[in-house]
């Protein structure tokens, strides 16, 4: 009985709590520790995340370049990135880098000795290899444009882009919304959100998985897909019919896995994780 109890309590946990992290993962502003809504926080804003008696300093640059074949950006250890497609014909980054230290002369020289490549890889520099600092990237694009986007601590979020998109984070949630073309990338502690748009997929599928964090994925009723989720440990719920799991009594089943065809199928849309509740909902 206290077996079936804690299983109930962990799963619930599981969905509500890891889903509220992925809802946080419209949000990829700072170095990692900058976690707070886009809405509480703008980009590059005026708050110090050092801690203890370190001081911090900041730094906004933009930089325009012509749209590549694929855009390429590196986070490298500390660093978000954001990026979001818009009607132009060229790129524009804005990338925050952030230092600290303890004295506001050594922050300032880390932030002024970081340089930001944008190369054949977006990618923030520095030669002190024991300077403190990181870059975070808001970045539009042309709608249509490729992307390769890597990250180690910090979240990851695309959006309108029409391409195709992989990318990679370690510790840092992910964010696609209204993303199209061939989608795949992974997290390994962070929550998913995905939120489609329309009635179909355009372009050939999505498939995004984490291993420690919550799922939501956000669909038009009339959205015709083929749908893959699941989860080992952690709840999983849906609006749709289709794609909701059979409870056995009052208990548990472990490992919920889901492929179902929805309004008639279409591209595939997997999304899936290991340590982590699922929530399935409509948009209408």
């Amino acid at each position: 009985m206290k077996n079936l109890r804690f299983s109930i309590l962990l799963s619930t946990l599981l969905l509500f709590g890891c889903s509220a992290i992925a809802s946080e993962t419209n949000v990829y502003r700072d170095h990692a520790g900058d976690t707070a809504k886009a809405d509480k926080h703008e980009f590059c804003g005026d708050y110090n995340w050092s801690s203890g008696d370190k001081v911090s300093a900041k730094d906004l640059r933009e930089i325009n370049i012509a749209a590549p074949d694929v855009l390429t950006v590196d986070g490298r250890e500390n660093g978000g990135i954001s990026v979001k497609g818009e009607d132009r014909i060229d790129v524009l980054i804005k990338a925050c880098v952030r230092s600290w230290g303890i004295s506001q002369s050594e922050a300032n020289s880390a932030v002024k000795n970081t340089k930001i490549e944008t190369g054949s890889v977006v990618i923030a520099v520095n030669a002190d290899k024991n300077a403190k600092y990181s870059v975070s990237y808001e970045i539009s694009v042309p709608k249509r444009t490729n992307l390769k986007l890597s990250a180690h601590n910090g979240g990851i979020g695309v959006s309108s882009v029409q391409g195709t998109t992989e990318f990679e984070t370690y510790n840092g949630g992910v964010s696609l919304n209204d993303v199209g073309g061939t989608v795949k990338g992974s997290t390994k502690n962070g929550g998913v959100s995905v939120k489609l748009l329309g009635s179909r997929f355009n372009g050939s599928g999505l498939d995004v998985e984490t291993t420690n964090g919550g799922v939501s994925l956000l669909l038009p009723s009339n959205f015709s897909a083929d749908v893959e989720t699941g989860t080992v440990n952690g709840g999983l719920s849906s609006d749709f019919k289709e794609l909701q799991v059979e409870q056995k009594g009052n208990r548990w089943e472990r490992n919920k896995k889901i492929s179902a065809s929805i309004n008639g199928g279409g591209p595939k849309i997997r999304v899936v994780t290991t340590n982590g509740g699922v929530k399935i909902k409509s948009s209408e």
